[in-house]
């Protein structure tokens, strides 16, 4: 909460620095954020990056002043009147939107904003800060607003924490996974031909998201799942029955077919929902553990596109449990299990989880919400795992636990989520037969493992800098001849490779050697083999590893054996 308060202390600096340096500016909201603060405004002068130390300049100025903050409970009224005079229109229209018959506005020095806080006691508090970057972003996050001008910047109790943060933040951007997607040729955009928000993989990207669905796929047939498919487009009814329509309807893409209407799914769950309902069950029958690699379009604003990690096109590794009430704490804990064992596979160890309680807008009973709920908490508390709250976060239908993983650098990622769902069974009228022959209704757990296969993909070029373990490499190795007259043994070393399974490529350019290898070290392929003349004459390659650097001659054999090896393995370091 501190450091919170410092954060929103600091942009509430920002936003007066920058008054000051341009006076005709609009402010529009500057609130603290998990890795610092924000503040966005309305200028005709653009802000750019080489602007950003004249305004550290004019903030350091207002913390050396060690002016108070103040704050004070108005009537809307007389707020109303103060900000016209300031002719800040962005705060008359929060003004209009906060419910009761007063407002808080924070000040300190000559500068005033309209805030409930919490602030630190003084300007002269701030020890530590920086500012980061400039974006643009839209007001209120909607495309047909103005677009604001935003500052993003970090604050922190001190010097060596701040330090500490600009490294990992160097760090990242070296890591971006924008960057290496392009660099290593796996992925690309093309707003103008394709649309905004959906991907185009290339050779190699294909392969590392084929690497990562067999895996996925495997894991799940072991886990009792059944796999399924599911169209892309359902008619509208469907949507309106499930809640999508009411609830959702904003993210969607609808379209008529005949004057029928139709929608793209943004979920699976109404396609498992109606293979559950083709045919009569029995409690026998259940659990039933429904599995889809399903595509999904969602209609995202471009404002908060990025990447791979935000996109309106994705696959999502989707199932969905149906079971009786005695068997629901038992599944939970089963997709926590599977999901910690997905993930330490690929190298995530660290996780944050939460639980997302019933929102404002919902359906279903309050009971059943109650239930729901408990469940979720009661398999976390047996666990002895750890989690945090937030309320009314939850899913139209249903509560949520959601674990994020933690990447090399420490940050968060949203991956599994697991959502309790009472209400959908009761809307689809779904049943089975009881011990006792009475129909009863069944309990639906949704759950991703991976989550969006997309974002998936972003978060581990980012963990592993694009250097991946040899099992996820898209080139495993290059064979690298040092002439012409060495080609046709660098493809037979291909072939060996191959017939085992692993992913070769030669290099048989008509460049120098050097160049070669310094191409394909470029594009983070694990091992090199270089072949000459002497590697020809005793059936031996000369290897260079990422990881191991120089390997120097061995058989073509040896070589074989250590790939093998390397490619079978998988750690398991823990579970939640």
């Amino acid at each position: 909460m501190k450091l919170e308060a410092l954060r929103h202390s600091c942009s509430h600096i920002m936003a007066d620095a920058v008054k000051q340096l341009y006076p005709k500016v609009k402010l529009g909201i500057g609130p603290a954020i998990t890795d610092g603060f924000y503040y966005d405004f309305d200028m005709e002068e653009p802000i750019r990056p080489e602007d950003l130390p004249k305004i550290e300049d004019a903030m350091k100025k207002i913390i050396k002043e060690n002016r108070e903050f103040i704050c004070r409970e108005m009537p809307k009224k007389e707020a109303v009147s103060l900000f016209k005079k300031l002719g800040e229109n962005y705060k008359l229209e929060l003004i209009e939107g906060i419910a009761g018959a007063k407002v808080s506005v924070y000040r300190h020095g000559n500068f005033v904003d309209l805030c409930k806080g919490p602030h630190v006691k003084s300007t002269g508090e701030i020890k530590a800060f920086s500012l980061l970057s400039v974006a643009g972003a839209y007001w209120h996050g909607i495309e047909t607003n103005p677009m604001l001008q935003r500052i993003y910047g970090t604050a922190f109790e001190n010097k060596e924490d701040l330090q500490k943060f600009l490294k990992m933040i160097e760090e990242a951007k070296k890591r971006d996974h924008r960057v290496l997607g392009k660099k290593l040729g796996l992925f690309s955009f093309d707003s103008e031909m394709m649309g905004a928000g959906l991907v185009l993989y290339h050779p190699k990207g294909a392969v590392l998201r084929t690497v990562i669905e067999d895996y996925i796929k495997k894991e799940h047939t072991k886990h009792g799942y059944q796999p399924v498919i599911s169209p892309h487009i359902l008619k509208s009814n469907i949507w309106v029955q499930s809640g999508h329509y009411e609830h959702y309807r904003e993210n969607m893409y609808i379209f008529k077919i005949e004057r029928q209407e139709f929608a793209v799914k943004p979920m699976n769950c109404p396609g498992h929902i109606l293979v559950y309902k083709s045919a009569k069950r029995s409690y026998r029958d259940l659990p039933l553990r429904l599995f889809e690699l399903g595509n999904v379009y969602r209609h995202e604003k471009s404002g908060v596109l990025h990447g791979l990690l935000r996109v309106r096109g994705f696959t999502q590794d989707d199932a969905h449990i149906f079971c009786l009430r005695e068997q629901l704490e038992e599944e939970i804990a089963s997709v926590i299990d599977f999901t910690a064992e997905v993930l330490n596979v690929f190298g995530f160890s660290e996780y944050v989880v939460e639980i997302s309680t019933r929102p404002k807008k919902s359906i279903g009973t309050d009971g059943e919400w109650k239930e729901a709920t408990a469940a979720l908490q009661n398999v976390l508390e047996l666990k002895k795992i750890p989690y945090e709250t937030n309320e009314g976060e939850g899913a139209f239908y249903g509560p949520k636990i959601d674990i994020k993983l933690k990447d090399a650098l420490g940050r968060q990622w949203q991956c599994a989520t697991i959502q309790c769902d009472f209400a959908l069974p009761e809307r689809f009228g779904l049943k089975y037969t009881g011990k006792d022959g009475m129909e009863k209704k069944p309990i639906m757990l949704h759950r991703v493992i991976l989550g969006s296969i997309e974002r998936f993909i972003g978060a581990l070029i980012e963990h592993y800098g694009g250097n991946f373990p040899l099992w996820l490499a898209p080139v495993q190795a290059c064979v690298i001849p040092i002439t012409a007259k060495e080609n046709g043994y660098a493809e037979k070393i291909k072939l060996i490779l191959e017939e085992k399974g692993l992913r070769a490529t030669v290099d048989a350019r008509n460049e120098k050697m050097q160049k070669k290898i310094r191409e394909r070290e470029i594009e983070k392929i694990p091992y090199l083999a270089i072949v000459g003349e002497k590697e020809v004459k005793e059936n031996t390659v000369s290897i260079r590893s990422k990881a191991g650097g120089n390997l120097g001659g061995m058989g073509v054999k040896e070589f074989l054996n250590i790939l093998t090896e390397e490619n079978g393995r998988r750690t398991i370091r823990k579970s939640l």
